[in-house]
């Protein structure tokens, strides 16, 4: 806007570029609702939203040819595949005289600017949490621009990249669960701030309360809104006393894993299919497809588990308290690869994050940079009847229990038979078995785990 020069506002759907990865289903479908309600706002103060399609580098050289355009602006990416074509594209932009310059607009700091004492990044979170706290001053916004104009310049329009589900349209569940755009962003803040904030260090682990957690980190993904802007309210809450600090801090230090995530993926650009700890390449990982469809269909017979899956299967997203419950059951229980979870959330959640994603599934797996203990198996029956002790949430999602005594609803195969027949459940027809047993599937996971250590003493 400084140059006073017109301006192609360009997104550019690259599928073509080596090395990127594929959106997953869900994905897709926020990304055309979120470029279609953004090219709403930009209309509104006058411009247009331009939407090429193809290899980035071939986009910009043919608008460049067309528009004669002397300066270029993007915000930065931090995958490996996508550092490196960034890196190339600037290189070859700036041979050719083009002004190039990228900026953050994804993250509070850049991967590289919080580091230790020594100048090495972080690897365990807390120090991280501490520094960032220590160094971080949010800057002040800048006004969204009144006017905005440019050419009037070819385009496909949103529908024309097919991000939306057909044959069968499997979306309505999606559709009636989120406002994707800008000011569903800016509403689901306020709404958040307006009171669970003030109970989120317990409320973030409850996923039978509503609004226990703020729900924004597809709008975050998607850049609708930034963390700067989250972090600068909060922050502004606190100094005013209208916000619990301790619990707004607790949410702060959510934002900030996020921000440790892309600390990780900077500097292990293989996050999403290797290791971070190559020790866990030894792991006796099993190959049993059917109980990872089992887990993915929600089917597992432990109800905490499969309301899980369900939630995730109808609504694009998952409560985090019930994230890490269903990743170690997958990962412990079954002793499935971590990759087959984080592949099957990368394609099923509307918040799928090319960092968090795969450093949360690391972390509960045991792999990952400051991990959860690898003895650390979570059960799914006590977890349930901690944190969804009246059942709200599994007779939500499984409603074949809904007439089950809170007493048996996270164990109905502890049941008598009279009990189930009153409540119109046969385990195994209307409801799953448990495909494994909790103190064996716990066992075996143990005993898997400890062949870590034994070939750690052996070398």
């Amino acid at each position: 806007m400084k140059t006073g020069r017109p301006l192609v506002l360009l997104y550019i759907h690259d599928e073509e570029s080596p090395g990127l990865r594929a959106r997953g289903g869900a994905s897709k479908w926020w990304l055309g609702k979120s470029l279609a309600e953004h090219g709403r706002h930009i209309e509104k103060a006058g411009g247009r939203l331009t939407i090429r399609t193809g290899a980035a580098k071939d986009v910009l050289n043919d608008l460049i040819s067309e528009t004669g355009a002397t300066a270029i602006f993007w915000n930065r990416r931090y995958g490996g595949p996508e550092r490196t074509l960034d890196t190339d594209l600037k290189a070859n932009l700036k041979q050719d005289n083009i002004d190039v310059m990228t900026f953050n607009g994804r993250l509070l700091t850049e991967p590289w600017d919080i580091t230790t004492g020594s100048g090495t990044p972080y690897k365990v979170f807390t120090p991280y949490w501490k520094a960032m706290k220590a160094a971080y001053r949010a800057p002040d916004a800048l006004p969204a621009p009144k006017s905005l104009s440019g050419p009037d310049i070819e385009s496909v329009t949103v529908e024309d990249l097919g991000l939306h589900p057909t044959h069968p349209d499997w979306s309505g569940g999606l559709e009636e669960t989120w406002s994707p755009g800008e000011a569903g962003a800016i509403e689901r803040l306020s709404d958040f701030l307006e009171g669970p904030i003030n109970t989120y260090a317990d409320d973030r682990n409850r996923p039978d309360l509503e609004d226990g957690t703020s729900r924004l980190s597809p709008h975050l993904h998607f850049g609708e809104i930034g963390p700067t802007q989250i972090w600068r309210a909060v922050q502004h809450g606190i100094s005013t006393g209208k916000f619990d600090e301790s619990n707004a801090m607790v949410f702060l230090s959510e934002l900030v894993w996020r921000e440790f995530s892309y600390v990780l993926l900077y500097y292990n650009p293989d996050l999403a299919t290797e290791n971070y700890n190559s020790d866990f390449d030894a792991l006796p990982w099993r190959k049993d497809s059917d109980a990872a469809k089992a887990w993915s269909d929600g089917k597992t017979g432990y109800p905490i588990v499969d309301a899980g899956m369900r939630q995730l299967w109808h609504t694009g997203y998952m409560h985090n308290r019930v994230r890490m419950i269903v990743a170690s059951f997958l990962t412990k229980h079954l002793l499935q690869p971590w990759q087959v979870g984080e592949d099957w959330f990368w394609d099923t959640l509307v918040d799928a994050d090319q960092a968090a994603n795969p450093a949360s599934w690391q972390w509960t797996a045991g792999s990952g940079a400051d991990a959860a203990p690898y003895f650390r198996v979570f059960n799914p029956i006590t977890q349930g009847q901690k944190f969804d002790p009246n059942g709200t949430y599994v007779r939500r999602w499984c409603p074949e229990l809904s007439d089950l005594p809170d007493k048996h609803l996270h164990t109905p195969w502890e049941a008598d038979s009279a009990t189930l027949k009153k409540a119109g459940i046969t385990l195994g027809k209307t409801y799953p078995k448990p495909i494994v047993d909790h103190p064996t599937a716990r066992q075996r996971a143990l005993d898997a785990y400890d062949t870590l250590k034994e070939k750690r003493n052996a070398a």
